[in-house]
């Protein structure tokens, strides 16, 4: 048997397993979920909350912006507070100053030590003791704990709506006046927070001092404090990067690198290429990725912005037009729409060149999918402010508005559409690559590659259906992660990975079969990590000890591929300097190269300073967690995005002149930048939060009593150097796209 028959074979017994895995995680997640209650009622048979106050408060929280204002159970935005975290945090504080009274006829905070660690000692068993019952499916609380509900809930009701005592933390978090201007919906949103708290601070059944989300948040004053699970696993994970980092590196001194290089062509072979109609129609998406990209760091600036001046920007209003939850909606969003587009209209440009056929209509449907594409980002960014704004019916915003959860915030109607759109997609690669699928030969196994990954970004974005308008928090994140994790980090990986190589093979740098086996053993490395590796964004949202246990085990191994980045950069460096005429190609080759050094900085330093359990018990939801998205996102998918159009506009207009100081200029503004935001903010700032988490709880570094100080407030405006930068950068990209198009010049070669 061949190798290349034998790593097909490995790929496909790995990606079963895994998935088979994924599945049984998935039901059993449903299975011990936190309960949904019929009723929340007190001792007396005052009914508090009912499941429909529950669940119309998620989608009140939904229709704000949910995880793009605050969080919840950690994940969102960065802010207001975490509302799970801070309701636990209030309610116990209300306890304890009930208990105090009722004990010693004096407020809490003017007791000793020694009688506060006594009222504590008599609230804990009270906040962490399960009532939940299972035969009546409610939850029944003391008298004390419904009196201290309803003081915290007045408290989130004065702060959603214009209340004037509240408008200095309106102003702190960020949050609009009259967020919610209805009262019902106000009410039903505590019942929401409530009900994300009461999973947060009660013991999991079955399990003693453990809660439903693992202990998360910390909060030492009911004894929330990281599992031994944690400890145990985080230690496991450590072990399982060290071993396969091990192992790689063997296979690399053993197999790498043993064939040699093939003698490059005397000239470019892709200026051979026969651009067509559809190729030529690619052009207009790479405008439009351009256009989205300025725009996203418009949308990125004003919604940092909002850290320092609450509700204003430079004295303007600006929270009564776009308020932060709609700016910071938009900029997530763009960043995933322009990077997606970049990638889908490289490979719309890709199969023609890599099958030599043009199918009948291909162009028809290249510039249907694009019109396609616009209704698609404009509606559901107006719908979203529609829904933001509280100027759409709570009944239409699941379709139409906002779905609040990150990332995958677009109303289910644009969701539906987009899919389609995917299946539109696939379906014009299909048939572009199908001459090449037939076809028997060295670059066969890179094309299967290209098009499964093609197969899977079409129809993996469908687990984002999978969840409907009231489905359980834990049950939407788990597939929210699907579309999240397996989507962008996982099947576009692949697909990038298979266009590189393609155009390696093409330029005559890399032999075919070499080319194929590097291309399939890398996609088994990542996704042997990457695939299980998903759960460590699910340790805290209602998971058992399995999830946590192969979460924290696979994700480990996503950093693995990542250690011997620097093979992979020294290759991508040789082969720009293998024959005089690849000096065409030393932009794209620069962003390839950019990519393996985030990958290493970004991906693997920064997102396994988060990785462990331990650390992301801790770390979640503070500014270390963007400062590994930051740089992961654009550093890795962004650049890598950038390159892959470079590319294709390098093919598109193939005799024209290309600006080298506009490119070098926007290559070293985009590094610059970028570093200058990671280090003088995200990584100073989110290891101040992570000591207050420390050492006061996890709801203090997230409250404004924290985030208000002068020193966040001097490392919030240092992004200013390194935003003006980056934004140069965008500046530069986009007049030399344009100068493309706009008074070219020809090459004199």
């Amino acid at each position: 048997m061949s190798i290349t028959k034998r790593l097909w074979l490995g790929l496909g017994a790995l990606l079963a397993a895994s998935f088979a895995v994924m599945l049984w995680l998935g039901v059993d997640l449903i299975q011990t979920k936190p309960p949904i209650p019929d009723r929340v009622v007190a001792a007396n048979g005052q009914v508090l909350y009912t499941k429909d106050d529950i669940q119309k408060g998620q989608q009140v929280w939904q229709s704000i912006g949910g995880q793009q204002l605050g969080s919840v159970w950690g994940h969102g935005a960065l802010i207001a507070p975490d509302w799970s975290a801070d309701w636990l945090h209030r309610e116990i504080v209300a306890m304890l100053e009930l208990q105090a009274r009722a004990d010693t006829g004096q407020s809490y905070d003017s007791m000793d030590e020694t009688d506060k660690a006594r009222t504590q000692a008599a609230i804990k068993p009270l906040m962490r003791k399960n009532t939940y019952d299972a035969a009546k499916n409610e939850i029944v609380v003391s008298n004390q704990r419904a009196q201290a509900i309803s003081v915290v809930a007045a408290h989130y009701e004065s702060l959603f709506s214009n209340d004037p005592a509240t408008r200095d933390l309106r102003e702190a978090y960020a949050m609009r006046e009259d967020t919610l201007p209805n009262a019902d919906s106000r009410r039903a949103m505590t019942g929401f927070f409530f009900w994300a708290a009461w999973a947060a601070g009660t013991d999991r059944p079955g399990y003693e001092n453990r809660t439903y989300t693992n202990n998360w948040p910390y909060e030492p004053l009911i004894g929330n404090r990281p599992t031994s699970d944690n400890f145990i696993w985080s230690v496991f994970s450590i072990l399982f990067m060290i071993g396969g980092i091990g192992l790689l590196a063997w296979h690399y001194a053993a197999y790498h690198g043993k064939e040699a290089l093939p003698t490059p062509p005397a000239k470019d072979p892709l200026q051979g290429i026969v651009i067509t109609p559809s190729m030529k129609a690619t052009a207009k998406y790479f405008w439009v990725v351009v256009a989205l990209f300025l725009c996203q760091i418009l949308l990125g600036a004003t919604t940092a912005h909002y850290q320092v001046e609450g509700q204003e920007a430079y004295g303007f209003a600006i929270s009564e037009i776009l308020p932060y939850s709609l700016t910071r909606t938009w900029h997530t969003q763009l960043a995933v729409l322009w990077i997606a587009t970049a990638w889908l209209a490289t490979g719309l440009y890709i199969a023609p060149a890599v099958s030599g056929h043009e199918p009948k209509y291909q162009r028809l449907g290249v510039n249907f999918l694009f019109v396609c594409l616009l209704i698609i980002v404009v509606g559901s960014f107006v719908g979203q402010w529609f829904a933001v704004m509280q100027k759409m019916d709570i009944k239409y915003n699941f379709w139409f508005g906002h779905q609040g959860w990150e990332y995958v915030d677009i109303g289910r109607f644009w969701q539906a559409f987009l899919f389609i759109g995917l299946l539109l997609w696939l379906l014009l690669m299909g048939r572009s690559l199908w001459p090449a699928l037939k076809r028997k030969d060295e670059m066969s196994s890179i094309v299967g590659l290209l098009f499964l990954s093609t197969v899977a970004i079409a129809l993996f974005y469908g687990a984002g259906l999978m969840w409907g308008e009231k489905t359980h928090m834990s049950v939407v994140d788990y597939w929210r992660w699907w579309v999240v994790h397996l989507w962008v980090e996982g099947f576009f990986e692949v697909f990038a990975v298979a266009v590189l190589s393609f155009l390696f093979v093409k330029l005559g740098l890399i032999r075919g079969k070499s080319a194929t086996i590097n291309v399939l053993f890398a996609t088994i490395v990542y996704m042997a990590g990457g695939v299980l590796g998903m759960f460590h964004h699910l340790y805290f949202s209602g998971t058992t000890t399995a999830a946590v246990a192969l979460g924290a085990s696979f994700s480990a191994l996503e950093v693995v591929p990542l250690a011997l980045i620097g093979l992979e950069a020294y290759e991508t460096w040789s082969h720009s300097r293998a024959t005089p005429w690849m000096e065409r190609y030393r932009w794209p080759v620069m962003f390839f190269l950019a990519v393996s050094f985030w990958n290493l900085v970004g991906a693997g330093l920064f997102g396994f300073l988060i990785n462990t359990p331990i650390a992301l018990y801790y770390m979640q939801g503070l500014n270390l967690t963007p400062l590994h998205g930051h740089t992961a996102l654009f550093g890795v998918y962004g650049m890598l995005g950038i390159g892959l159009m470079l590319f294709c506009l390098r093919g598109l207009r193939p005799q024209v002149q290309w600006p080298a100081g506009l490119l070098r200029g926007a290559f070293w503004c985009f590094n610059i930048g970028l570093a200058l935001m990671a280090l003088l903010t995200l990584l100073p700032m989110g290891v101040l939060q992570l000591n207050a988490a420390l050492e006061n709880g996890y709801w203090f570094a997230r409250s404004a009593e924290f985030m208000n100080r002068p020193i966040i407030d001097m490392l919030v405006w240092m992004r200013m150097p390194g935003d003006m930068v980056f934004a140069t950068g965008a500046i530069l990209l986009a007049l030399f796209v344009a100068m493309k198009w706009l008074k070219p010049k020809l090459d004199a070669n």
